[in-house]
């Protein structure tokens, strides 16, 4: 997910070309004050604690305590990054780690992919609840981190066209606004719109690869054309129709032509894809059978997501941009959002499995610095895996394995008792249905 290879340098920490500059801990203080409604509250971190219980097995209600440590860590990983943005300090105090320069570009990495995942829930809105407190915060944090990122008068302002990069952080934050078209999108001042759309339309400049990419110019123009504005139809369906030629089989896409072993199905592929013909599928008959084949294509790929999950929460190590964490997941994630689960994976079950890795993935001792601030690894701090394109923004694409947070408590995702995972029931000796692939194409 980033630019051309090059060769890797001595690894480094520093914070916008100069020495690395902490985060101001009165004002840091402050704003954790603000925080506490979201996560930091002695009955979350209670019920954080009773999560260790339930994935355990020994609580059947364990809903409510997964719901709570999940809101915990959206508290975690947006609380710095917002914070520091809303006030228009990010390049001043977001520590970055990296083996080549990225200053031009890890702090839109940041914002778009922290909006990314953390959308949905955002879109529930405020209420009297501590959560509902939180969202309501954080939500009023984004729009002003938004405003931040996208006024040209602005110490913060963001790069979306020098280089190639700004096109995947670009679509990343139009697929958040996607996620979210109430508390973000419409929310937003209408100055901050125009701001935003003028930022956007700017990453047009940058041609995408016959990769992944093409999905990034696609999500860009499915927003812009979401949001009023003429979209450039060849950017906007040369993605999907590349990746309808690309698909491999068994609920799986190649990256570009060919097939690679990784999570970029989670990461970008599935996501886009299927959120893109939401919009433009009835366009036409081609996109219309292509916007039901990707759906049943995501399902199949939640539920291969949900058996490579051990029992301890890790899963295979393989492939590029293994320091984006349970990001690998968002696929399943998506899935359980949509109601779209298989057959074989219950509510609950799935939401025992996205615990599991989100634990084994961001409680690693080393995974954040003493200010809160994510570090390069896939558990703890590995910065060798950090590929030359991967910066300290780059890691916050960890949030999109949190996107069920977006359904309601009531929800069975939230209220079903949590059920074993797959390989907690095969490797368990509990009799199990046989796997079988998607057929067709």
């Amino acid at each position: 997910m980033g630019e051309e290879e090059i060769d890797r340098g001595g690894f480094t920490a520093r914070g916008n070309g100069e020495k690395m500059v902490s985060i101001h801990m009165k004002a840091r203080r402050d704003f954790l004050k603000l925080a506490v409604v979201a996560s930091a509250t002695g009955a979350t971190r209670a019920l954080a604690a009773q999560s260790t219980d339930l994935i355990a097995g020994s609580s059947e209600n364990s809903g409510t305590a997964d719901r709570g440590y999940w809101c915990d860590i959206a508290g975690r990983l947006a609380t710095p990054v917002l914070d520091a943005l809303s006030r228009r300090r990010l390049k001043a105090e977001m520590p970055v780690q990296v083996h080549v320069d990225r200053a031009d570009y890890t702090d839109l990495e940041a914002l778009g992919r922290l909006v990314c995942g953390l959308a949905p829930w955002l879109e529930l809105g405020g209420d009297s609840s501590a959560e509902g407190q939180a969202r309501k915060r954080y939500a009023e944090l984004a729009l002003g981190a938004i405003d931040a990122a996208t006024d040209p008068a602005s110490p913060d302002r963001m790069n979306f066209s020098k280089g190639a990069q700004p096109l995947v952080d670009a679509a990343f934050l139009a697929q958040g606004m996607l996620r979210a078209p109430t508390q973000l999108w419409k929310n937003l001042e209408r100055r901050v719109r125009s701001n935003l759309i003028a930022a956007l339309k700017s990453s047009r400049t940058i041609r995408p690869g016959e990769n992944n990419w093409k999905l990034f110019a696609t999500i860009v123009e499915v927003f812009l054309h979401r949001a009023g504005e003429r979209r450039d139809d060849a950017r906007l369906f040369d993605g999907i129709a590349k990746h309808r030629d690309w698909y491999v089989g068994d609920g799986v896409y190649g990256d570009g032509p060919e097939f690679h072993w990784d999570y970029y199905n989670s990461f970008v592929i599935q996501p886009m894809l299927v959120e893109a013909l939401d919009i433009v599928g009835d366009e036409g008959p081609e996109w219309k059978t292509l916007r039901d084949k990707s759906r049943a294509r995501l399902t199949r790929w939640a539920e291969i997501q949900e058996r490579l999950i051990a029992p301890d929460g890790s899963y295979p190590a393989i492939g590029r941009s293994l320091s984006y964490r349970c990001g690998a997941f968002q696929g399943l994630a998506l899935a359980a959002l949509r109601h779209m689960l298989p057959d074989s994976v219950e509510p609950g079950q799935a939401r025992r499995a996205l615990t599991l890795v989100i634990r084994r993935t961001l409680e690693s001792p080393g995974t954040w610095d003493a200010d809160g601030w994510l570090r390069i690894g896939l558990a703890g701090h590995q910065p060798a895996l950090g590929e030359p394109y991967i910066s300290t923004g780059s890691l916050y694409l960890c949030s999109v394995a949190l996107l069920p947070l977006g359904l309601p408590a009531t929800d069975s995702f939230w209220s079903a008792p949590a059920g074993r995972t797959t390989a907690e029931k095969a490797w368990g000796g509990i009799d199990i249905s046989a796997d079988h692939a998607l057929t067709g194409r």
